[in-house]
């Protein structure tokens, strides 16, 4: 049954302990990944374009899709007018299926936590779901993030409440705030990930304006 294949693969990336053993998780996912998580009801990379709609006006300047996966949020931004997209992601895999899409620009593979393959404010905004979550990217990802975003950008990202305290995101919000590298626009409630599984697994969408 799809669903079961999917909550196995769940459990596979959320088993994962070395970012080689997640790589190894999502590429052999990768191939049915966008079947076995619409069968979830999977809502995050379709959700997020709202908050990107909200802040980020067409044009503006590049964005980022950091963990962008198969690049299920690209198409629908495409469509939206938003026409200089890049992406990144930790599977190989995964990336060549987003680059299928043709929404995307450039797509890099990198890994969030260490360094990023781009200068210093050389985006708009970026945006991320699905990618703060267990046994994926740390919160001190987020520094080099803010970093390659512009002043007057966006921070545009998904995090899951089963980190959200045990990895130190307010730890990490707090830090980059007296530095005074952003502040906070927006956060939602908690809400769910997916539409018809998992309905214990909640997320908070966090804006920041980086200063």
């Amino acid at each position: 049954m799809i669903v079961d294949k999917a909550n196995a693969a769940l459990d596979s990336v959320y088993g994962a302990d070395t970012p080689e053993s997640l790589a190894q998780a999502y590429a052999a996912w990768a191939a049915t990944y966008d079947s076995e998580t619409a069968s979830l009801g999977y809502l995050l990379p379709f959700l997020i374009i709202a908050w990107v709609a909200r802040y980020v006006p067409p044009d503006e300047g590049p964005l980022l899709d950091a963990g962008c996966g198969t690049g299920l949020s690209g198409p629908s931004l495409k469509a939206l007018g938003y026409r200089d997209i890049a992406g990144l992601d930790l599977s190989d895999d995964m990336l060549r299926i987003a680059g299928s899409r043709n929404a995307y620009g450039e797509l890099k593979q990198a890994m969030l936590g260490g360094p990023l393959p781009w200068p210093d404010g050389h985006f708009r905004a970026f945006f991320s779901t699905g990618v703060f979550t267990i046994s994926h990217a740390p919160a001190s990802g987020l520094h080099d993030l803010v970093r390659i975003t512009k002043k007057g950008g966006h921070a545009i990202f998904t995090v899951r409440d089963q980190v959200f305290e045990s990895g130190g995101f307010q730890a990490v919000f707090d830090e980059l705030e007296r530095a005074g590298k952003w502040r906070l626009a927006e956060q939602s409630p908690w809400f769910r990930c997916y539409a018809i599984a998992e309905p214990d697994a909640l997320v908070k969408t966090f804006v920041f304006e980086v200063l």
